[in-house]
């Protein structure tokens, strides 16, 4: 029973492990193949849109559903150490985030307001719930890094990770706020977001693959 147990569990971390490689690598493939498509102005979610939009879309479903099994592990760890499982709710959350945003894509680049479609705007929801979670879930680990003996090691990295997020967001969150005409950001909304997203999921890998080699 306990074999199993930790075979189910390892097979779980291999997915977390995989899950955010593959997110980033299909993004990043599709953006530099995608005609029309610019990942220096344009979001990630834009690639979810016309005739090879699918390809996003199920990047998005992919991801959610292999980091799900993996979050959900962590939380079972969680529980079976008596220790607070807010961190494994955060990663969980994040994860149907990411796969919900799939089937409710974005609306195009810059759609006036009076123009916003009802699943354009669950995603924006979405996507805005995500990434508050990435700094708060990293400080939220953090504290429990510094607790356990066994992950001390793993502190200063996550701390690391947490500031470059957060300085991310900010600066993510401010350059959006100024409508496009006045805004000297637009041109780079596209980096600036995966300013954000791309050091998150380089933490979830090495999280992903600190919690295998613990197992």
């Amino acid at each position: 029973m306990r074999e199993a147990k930790i075979k189910t569990s390892r097979l779980a971390t291999i997915a977390g492990i995989i899950a955010p490689v593959f997110f980033v690598s299909l993004f990043t493939i599709e953006g530099w193949f995608r005609d029309g498509y610019s990942p220096i102005w344009m979001y990630i979610s834009a690639l979810s849109l016309g005739s090879r939009g699918g390809i996003q879309i199920s990047n998005f479903l992919a991801f959610g559903i292999l980091f799900f099994f993996f979050a959900r592990t962590v939380a079972r760890e969680y529980k079976s150490k008596k220790v607070p499982k807010t961190g494994p709710i955060m990663l969980t959350i994040f994860a149907l985030c990411l796969f919900f945003s799939g089937p409710f894509v974005m609306d195009p680049m810059f759609t006036a307001p009076s123009e916003i479609t009802v699943h354009g705007t669950i995603h924006g929801i979405l996507g805005g719930i995500a990434f508050l979670l990435m700094p708060i879930s990293c400080f939220v680990f953090l504290r429990q890094f510094r607790r356990d003996p066994t992950w001390n090691s793993f502190a200063p990295w996550t701390l690391l990770m947490a500031a470059i997020i957060t300085a991310a967001l900010i600066l993510f969150m401010f350059a959006t706020k100024f409508p496009v005409g006045q805004n000297i950001f637009h041109a780079w909304f596209g980096l600036i977001q995966r300013m954000v997203l791309v050091p998150y999921m380089l933490w979830l890998f090495t999280f992903a693959l600190a919690f295998y080699k613990r197992l």
